[in-house]
């Protein structure tokens, strides 16, 4: 019965990619598709139905899709694709990685980098062998390819279009109506977290609080965020061509977004000298203004924004540079994976003074390990209008 069942699959298989074949001899990028059925059809009359629907799913998906990857792609338990040195495909679903029974050899893969990076204007090879890109539903793509990936061409692809979540689902009762009032209340927030830990995901959450009346203006290196205001413009970083011209940088469309009449700006990540434009916007009159930055926790993160400020083409000194952040951010929160593989924030953390001789910032952490709420931030808010955080919110007593 298993040889027989083989046998199908193989014959199936062949039939695709006889059928594939023929396909692009007759250019189909520039035809109708709605013929595949009865050109399966004509190949094997005697196939049942089951099977012409099952033929036709995948030519399609090879053709004007990214073949052998749709079907995860169209899953929407499955948050994350990659395929490691052109064999074995794994997937991350609910959380968990998990190794699929697909392989696909390396020219399979490689014509699948070409088919996303392509219409973006985007090339790699080994001139080039490293590109970020997206996919229309705002999916993160990273491509590598040989010399650099030595085993072969690695693609990972994260899916942000098919994650849409309220903020009561990964954070307490307590903590959530805090980060309401917060955005609300047009406070400065940082959301950090380690590599998929559910940042961007977080974020947009966030930025589901702010007013529909309000002009936003994000900033991003590829274009994930899903803000259901109706008044929001979305920038997107862009490399340098071929020709090695015309690059876009996060810097660059942070200070853009300045001359644009933005009421907030949302940075996706802060990751180098951008740091400090976001910094003077959130100090000179561009409250509520959210973004990401990867670190540990919420003192790691202040750290990290100081270390990327330095890292720009500013001299500023150091007393300076705390000084603005303090100035600037109101609140750091953190989101971490857990064991289960479910996103949950794990604290929330102001930014006050810090208690050492350095002159450091510090952060005063306003959650439990639990990440419940167990204290009320001691800023005001940044709105003129904005109601005072109410004691009802806290849910536990502080840790002594």
């Amino acid at each position: 019965m298993r040889r027989e069942m083989g046998g199908r699959r193989e014959q199936s298989e062949a039939l695709v990619a006889r059928l594939h074949h023929q396909l692009i001899g007759d250019s189909v990028e520039q035809r109708d598709l709605s013929n595949i059925e009865e050109l399966t059809r004509s190949l094997d009359p005697l196939l049942p139905d089951s099977e012409v629907a099952e033929v036709v799913g995948q030519l399609t998906a090879r053709v004007s899709g990214l073949g052998v990857l749709e079907p995860f792609l169209a899953d929407p338990s499955v948050s994350e694709v990659m395929v490691n040195g052109g064999g074995a495909v794994w997937i991350e679903r609910d959380g968990h990685l998990v190794c699929t029974e697909l392989l696909i050899d390396e020219s399979m893969l490689l014509t699948i980098i070409e088919r996303i990076v392509g219409p973006l204007g985007l090339s790699v090879d080994r001139a080039s062998p490293i590109v970020d890109a997206r996919l229309p539903d705002g999916s993160r793509v990273n491509a590598v390819v040989r010399p650099v990936a030595v085993d072969g061409p690695c693609l990972t692809i994260r899916r942000f279009g098919a994650r849409q979540i309220d903020l009561s689902t990964i954070a307490s009762p307590g903590t959530v109506a805090l980060l309401r009032w917060a955005v609300r209340s047009r406070m400065n927030l940082i959301v950090c977290g380690g590599a998929g830990a559910g940042k961007t995901t977080l974020l947009n959450a966030l930025a589901a609080e702010i007013g529909a009346e309000e002009r936003v203006i994000t900033v991003e290196d590829a274009a994930e965020l899903r803000l259901p205001g109706s008044h929001v413009v979305r920038l997107e970083a862009r490399p340098a061509g071929s020709e090695g011209v015309g690059a876009q940088r996060i810097r660059d469309l942070v200070r853009n977004a300045l001359r644009m009449r933005p009421d907030r700006i949302v940075v996706g990540e802060v990751r180098s000298g951008e740091a400090i434009d976001m910094l003077q916007a959130m100090n000179t009159g561009h409250e509520g203004s959210l973004s990401t930055c990867h670190a540990n926790g919420p003192a790691d993160a202040m750290r990290r924004l100081e270390t990327l400020v330095l890292m720009g083409d500013v001299a500023l000194p150091l007393g300076a540079i705390r000084e603005q952040l303090r100035s600037a951010i109101d609140l750091v929160v953190c989101i971490a994976r857990q064991p289960d593989g479910s996103r949950r924030v794990v604290s929330v953390a102001e930014v006050c003074e810090s208690s050492t001789v350095d002159g450091g910032i510090g952060v005063s952490v306003l959650t439990d390990a639990s990440g419940a709420l167990c204290t009320l931030p001691s800023r005001r808010p940044r709105g003129p209008f904005a109601a005072v955080a109410s004691p009802a919110w806290i849910e536990s007593s502080p840790s002594r």
